[in-house]
């Protein structure tokens, strides 16, 4: 099903748009084509991080939209399918997209070589590729979170800080979801565990990631870790969670890769005191206490109605608008460095690679994300926050680790 949204200023608006030539109105327009997954298997999060992209469109378009040009969004549910998410492709195109906005792994490995050929940039937080941090390699796709070797790079770092500042003799259980996405750190974890001289072992879930029962008994009857790393999304994170909370084992000593870790999760796992001291990571603030939820709620309150029920699920609420902001700002630079001019999809490519940390600062829950034509990810920033007494509770600032080990990663993936 394609859904389309215009986003816009209202009635308001809407008038605007009857009396104003159909190819005017188009001319100030900047047209973004957005994937979601409202009904597939993770629609735990794309019924909550679409709606929370469309509100900081709404935001944005009320405030005069992006250097005098309103953003009109298109989304298309593909139900977490390829098929359906080359098609939302081929349609954005004809729409004049100049920004795509994929979700999903596979969807966006398919369309890699798509968005460079059709000149169309494409953002990829917490999915995808992690090599295409390498802006020289894939010129049209940009992390602009921390991919899942910078995720993985940071669990490490944060089981040796739990476990005495050293892993030497330790044991860490990485269990993941059985895709591509979930297979894409073992390499890194494999050397990290040859550097930092502690013993690795993987343990696979099967699709749809429901039943984990065995995996979880071999890693605590058999393998006994000292951590367990864990990358799970949709429905598994809350099982794994009640798995091992029923098997004894420290949720302390776990933490979450970024689709692990939402208040969705633990609801669904049995509430707060079920999963108290999980850790989990996160590329966007959780909670409600940032200027921009602030904004937000307040344009809700001027239009008569509540704050969106969405954001009782902030962590994946405040992605979907970090998400959105990221976007507007590619679009804003764009715009400014044409002198004003409407944008191509290879102008806000460009655009994307002017964003520094400052430009993003307001919103109170981004990391300080930096871009550039070397560096799509912008860092790999994530913070830790934790669940105790009933909530989640930031455990670090903003972080990053074993960046070296990370770049050889990236470097030996463009020479194969």
């Amino acid at each position: 099903m394609l859904h389309r949204t215009i986003v816009g200023l209202g009635l308001a608006t809407a008038a605007l748009g009857l009396l104003a030539p159909p190819a005017l109105a188009q001319d100030k327009d900047v047209v973004i084509g957005m994937q979601c997954d409202r009904t597939g298997p993770t629609q735990i999060v794309g019924t909550v991080l679409c709606p929370a992209y469309h509100d900081y469109i709404s935001l944005v378009n009320q405030r005069g939209g992006v250097e005098g040009y309103k953003v009109r969004v298109i989304e298309m549910d593909h139900e977490y399918k390829v098929p359906p998410a080359i098609e939302a492709h081929e349609r954005f195109k004809k729409e004049g997209a100049v920004i795509e906005s994929p979700f999903g792994t596979p969807q966006l490995l398919a369309l890699l070589k798509k968005f460079e050929e059709d000149k169309i940039p494409a953002t990829s937080p917490g999915i995808g590729s992690s090599a295409a941090a390498d802006g020289k390699r894939f010129p049209y796709v940009f992390p602009v979170a921390a991919s899942y070797w910078s995720q993985t790079a940071v669990g490490v770092k944060f089981a040796k800080d739990q476990l005495g500042g050293s892993l030497k003799g330790k044991k860490i259980a990485y269990l993941f979801f059985d895709n591509p996405a979930g297979k894409e750190p073992i390499s890194l974890l494999e050397d990290l565990a040859k550097i930092e001289e502690f013993e690795m072992r993987t343990f696979a879930v099967p699709s749809p990631g429901i039943e984990m029962g065995a995996q979880v008994l071999d890693i605590t009857g058999r393998f006994k870790p000292d951590f367990i790393i864990a990358h799970l999304f949709g429905r598994a994170p809350s099982v794994a969670i009640k798995e091992l909370k029923g098997k004894g084992f420290p949720l302390s000593k776990v933490i979450g890769l970024v689709w692990a870790g939402a208040e969705a999760d633990i609801l669904a796992a049995g509430g707060w005191g079920i999963a108290e001291g999980y850790n989990t990571l996160q590329y966007a603030g959780v909670g409600t206490d940032f200027q921009v939820i602030k904004d937000i709620n307040e344009l809700y309150k001027s239009q008569g109605k509540t704050p969106p029920k969405e954001q009782e699920n902030s962590a994946t609420y405040n992605r979907g608008v970090y998400q959105a902001a990221v976007h507007v700002e590619a679009i804003r630079q764009a715009i400014k460095a044409k002198g004003g001019a409407k944008p191509t999809g290879a102008d806000v490519r460009d655009g994307f690679e002017k964003i520094k940390a400052a430009d993003l600062a307001w919103l109170g829950l981004a990391p300080p994300l930096a871009l550039s034509a070397e560096d799509h990810e912008g860092g790999g920033w994530v913070q830790i926050w934790s669940v105790k007494g009933g909530k989640f509770v930031k455990t670090t600032e903003w972080i990053q680790a074993y960046r070296d080990v990370i770049k050889k990663h990236i470097e030996a993936d463009g020479k194969k």
